[in-house]
């Protein structure tokens, strides 16, 4: 308080102790004795109150002295312009009843009670009616003299009043309501404060407007009372209550707040005129000349805007505007402007006035502060809502990890709800190939691998920010340098703007990455989205991390599991076995068979002892012994342990293994291999082919799935179930002690030959050779290149396709019993589909099942192809394709003698033998004698199966 405003306030005091000449005269003739010591003391107590809260106490003490009968006092003071309030307990003195009407007669009133209904409940037992004889309820209103109405009003519960009491009170009144207007006037006597809270100098220079203290009293007045309804912990309500107010006082039509968000880069709107949308509405904060606005802190009108942005905010507020008055409104605290409060269309046409400016100016000088608490207020409950949000995230993804794809299908849903974004992809990065994989979309999970997603990681937002491991927020896709719109042209969908985060593991090493399109509630994805990707995505890295780590531990259990039944089945290579095998040495290949280095050779035509021995010639004949230094009991022990890792179906067995493995040998040495493929590729591509059926169960992969094996639950996810376990146990034989032929390779060889071993057995999946099909005929077209290394890599695939067929291109006899053996195994399959409750294929059921069609069908569309493409790769293997399509054709010829489904009840065909023997003798093939050492039969002393 300065000296002059206690100055005054003594002034003020010193009038209430000497009461006027003709009132201590009338005082006087109306009392002959001096006043009593009790009014004494509450008139000093008057004269020494200067605020509202010791008026009270004061007023409420002075009725007790004055009455001692006095059982309750309710003080009501001044609160805005025409509003009443009691502090105990708050409420408000009702503006229409009994009461309010004696309190405007302005005089003292004694009754038998009040109404109960215009009372708070603690003085209803002393003031409501109906009172007992000996009480009465008296209000008492004090009275502004000089404006003749009521500044305070006293509610007495006391006895009947008495002459003196009437006389004490008659004095009382005067004197506590000069103590009012005191308290009022010194209240009212400090320095208001300036229009504008900021250093905001309007281009009508606002400052220099003269306003009234009439003026000032009735925006004061209403300002105050506007001031005690800001109680609204919702902003949108708390805006409502603004906007209503800014309407009324510049008698405008319509107004609204355009709140600037914390990054200065957008604004939103929540509330048009006294409508809460229901969706904010929000725009670029560089939209026409608001941005100025914000930046020069100037306030503008209609004519300073364009047509088209007149037309935007007519659209907005849905009709047509007349006028505008735009005035920044600043934060108290930081004087940076908060928003900007817009008024449109005044009444009766006329336009916006300096005095509107400054109503406008003048509400936020006091409701500034509140406004943007609320807002920060709100904030923090919106990061509640959204911290709860991401805890439910973290249950919901957590409880996803025994499926990954799931798993990311879920971060997916996840995420776009989070940022309300149009859509959502997740990549998960491989670092094997340097690429990102996408199989999960918005649509689902994508089974099919052919139809996985992948670009390269370094390429493209997605691959810039696996590269870099930084948030990328585009505003314009399209005008960002990384974004691809080819998709966007062809499509017909339009991307607006991107936010793409890394995914990273508990290392802070990028795992994957997520990428949203297109802000639904907003022009582009602000800040706030920045911060709840970054805490999204640590769950995000988390899951992954553990869901891969669950799927290894579950994996690493079933191989446990396949383990110990692959130790139960097989007995482990014994020494006397290995000794056995080498005491002879190894035998020159010519002397197996003078024919064995010939396509015309057939090697099941040799004892299934004599195959292992056979093996190491062919190891030695191609010189890998030499090379690659290998020892010769690892070299033997290993072909022993591969030997026994077969079992023994009708088709899929060692004999099978051996058959692939020596046609190996046969392209090695008639097609001249080492022209086209490096050493180690084809010392891959032998051991592939030895290993390539390792434990087939005499089932193919559909089988495997359809039963729930084991098998499936290991591989299915990857697809080529049989042929990833056959790799799987040939890795088991080289880890095991004595079986590695590899051990003098450098880990760089190593790594490569194990590469290169599972690329070649998950070849012999016919749906490999299919989907590469297209890829061979354009590599034969344009022409092989050995320098190319993905040239090598697919002939690598055809030449293991080549071998695993290879029986289709020996004589007739060897064709017919491979047929044979085939489709025993298959029905065996076919039967156990049927006990399943399954149905089989037509090739697997051994009721419907057409043999000579189906082997057509074969030959046809697999077989003939495959070697036609070969021989185009490599001339010499013409001879090949010209058997397979000889033997297409016998197939054709004895279709006739085929008049059954399935196999005989012999389980034979070489009825079939007898029209081939019969064309043959006509010279219908020419001479054979050399080929017909086929699949021998038990009785002819080969095994033959």
């Amino acid at each position: 308080m300065t000296a002059l405003e206690r100055k005054k306030g003594k002034d003020l005091r010193g009038q209430q102790v000497f009461l006027r000449p003709e009132e201590s005269s009338a005082l006087t003739r109306r009392q002959s004795t001096t006043l009593s010591d009790q009014l004494q003391d509450a008139l000093l107590r008057l004269a020494a109150v200067v605020d509202a809260g010791s008026l009270r106490v004061a007023l409420r003490d002075s009725v007790r002295e004055l009455l001692p009968s006095t059982e309750c006092v309710c003080v009501y003071m001044p609160e805005g312009y025409s509003r009443l309030l009691s502090e105990d307990p708050p409420h408000e003195l009702p503006h229409e009843g009994k009461i309010r009407s004696v309190v405007d007669q302005l005089r003292r009133c004694q009754c038998v009670g009040l109404p109960a209904s215009e009372l708070p409940e603690k003085y209803r037992i002393c003031l409501a009616a109906p009172l007992p004889a000996h009480r009465r309820a008296v209000v008492i209103p004090l009275l502004n003299q000089e404006r003749d109405t009521a500044i305070a009003v006293l509610l007495v519960g006391c006895n009947p009043l008495s002459d003196h009491d009437e006389l004490h009170l008659n004095v009382l009144e005067k004197h506590a309501s000069v103590a009012c207007s005191r308290v009022q006037a010194l209240q009212t006597s400090y320095q208001r404060p300036p229009l504008s809270p900021s250093p905001i100098q309007s281009h009508n220079a606002l400052l220099h407007l003269q306003v009234s203290d009439q003026d000032y009293c009735k925006l004061d007045r209403n300002i105050l009372q506007l001031c005690g309804e800001l109680f609204d912990l919702d902003a949108a309500s708390l805006q409502l209550k603004v906007i209503n107010y800014l309407q009324e006082q510049t008698h405008s039509q319509c107004c609204c707040l355009l709140l600037v968000s914390e990054d200065n880069h957008q604004l939103f709107c929540q509330v048009v005129g006294d409508k809460v949308l229901e969706e904010e509405i929000s725009f670029p904060l560089m939209f026409g000349r608001f941005g100025q606005v914000v930046e020069k802190k100037k306030s503008i009108t209609l004519q300073d805007i364009s047509a088209e942005e007149r037309r935007q905010l007519s659209s907005m507020l849905g009709c047509e505007i007349s006028s505008m008055l735009c005035v920044p409104v600043a934060s108290r605290a930081t004087g940076q402007v908060v928003a900007l409060a817009c008024a449109f269309n005044k009444r009766a046409g006329q336009r916006h006035t300096e005095a509107d400016e400054h109503a406008i100016q003048h509400c936020f000088c006091y409701t500034s502060t509140v406004l943007t608490s609320t807002l920060a207020f709100q904030k923090e409950q919106k990061l509640k809502v959204e911290c709860q949000a991401l805890l439910q995230v973290a249950k919901n993804l957590f409880t996803h990890l025994d499926d990954v794809s799931v798993l990311l299908q879920e971060i997916i849903v996840e995420a776009r709800n989070l940022s309300d974004a149009e859509i959502c992809s997740v990549f998960l990065l491989d670092r094997v190939s340097h690429e990102l994989v996408a199989k999960v979309f918005d649509g689902g999970v994508v089974s099919d691998e052919e139809k996985e997603f992948r670009i390269p990681a370094d390429q493209g937002i997605a691959g810039h920010v696996a590269t870099t491991g930084q948030t990328l927020n585009i505003k314009d896709a399209y005008s960002h340098p990384l974004f691809y719109r080819g998709v966007d042209d062809s499509t017909g969908f339009k991307t607006r703007n991107i936010l793409c985060f890394p995914i990273k593991d508990e290392n802070n090493e990028v795992i994957g990455v997520a990428e949203l399109v297109n802000k639904m509630n907003g022009p582009w994805f602000n800040r706030f989205d920045e911060d709840l990707a970054t805490a999204f995505s640590i769950y995000c890295g988390i899951s992954i991390a553990h869901s891969l780590l669950y799927k290894r531990v579950h994996e690493a259990q079933f191989r446990s599991h396949l383990a110990n039944e692959m130790m139960m089945y097989h007995m482990k290579v014994s020494e006397e076995e290995v000794t056995k095998l080498l005491v002879t040495g190894i035998e020159p290949v010519k002397e197996i068979h003078p024919c064995f280095a010939e396509f015309t050779y057939t090697p099941r035509s040799l004892p299934d002892d004599t195959t292992p021995l056979c093996i190491l010639s062919m190891f030695e004949d191609m010189g890998f012994i030499n090379t690659y230094k290998i020892d010769m009991n690892t070299l033997a022990r290993f072909c022993l342990m591969v030997k026994k890792g077969y079992r023994d179906p009708p088709y899929h067995n060692w004999m099978h293994a051996f058959s692939v493995s020596h046609f190996c040998y046969l392209l090695y040495k008639n097609l001249g291999l080492s022209n086209y493929l490096e050493e180690i590729e084809i010392l891959a591509l032998f051991v592939s082919c030895m290993c390539h059926d390792l434990d087939h169960r005499g089932t193919n992969n559909s089988f495997q799935v359809a039963s729930q094996s084991v098998l499936a639950a290991l591989y299915s996810s990857e697809g080529s179930v049989m042929e990833r376990h056959h790799f799987a146990q040939a890795i088991a034989i080289l880890n095991t002690h004595g079986c590695n032929i590899f051990d003098k390779f450098n880990r760089k060889d190593y790594t490569r030959m194990l590469d290169l071993i599972r690329d070649v057995i998950l070849a012999t999946d016919l749906a490999h050779h299919l989907r590469i099909f297209k890829d061979l005929q354009k590599m034969a077209d344009d022409g092989y290149n050995r320098k190319n290394r993905n040239h090598r890599s697919m002939l690598l695939c055809l030449l293991m396709t080549s071998c695993d067929l290879s029986d289709q291109t020996k004589g007739w006899k060897t064709t017919r019993k491979i047929a044979e053996l085939i489709y025993k195994e298959f029905f065996s399959q076919g039967d156990l589909e049927k006990a399943m409750g399954n149905r089989p294929s037509e090739m697997m059921d051994r009721e419907k099942a057409y043999i000579p069609e189906l082997q057509i069908s074969f030959m046809e569309h697999i077989a003939m192809p495959i070697y036609k493409l070969l021989s185009e790769l490599l001339p010499g293997a013409t001879e090949l394709y010209e058997r397979v399509a000889a033997n297409r054709e016998q197939w054709t010829k004895v279709s006739h003698k085929f008049t059954i489904r399935g196999l005989p009840s012999n389980n034979s065909l070489d009825f079939l033998d007898q029209e081939y023997e019969l064309l043959q003798s006509q010279g219908a093939f020419g001479s054979d004698d050399h080929c017909l050492n086929g699949c021998l039969d038990d009785a002819e002393g080969g095994r033959g199966q």
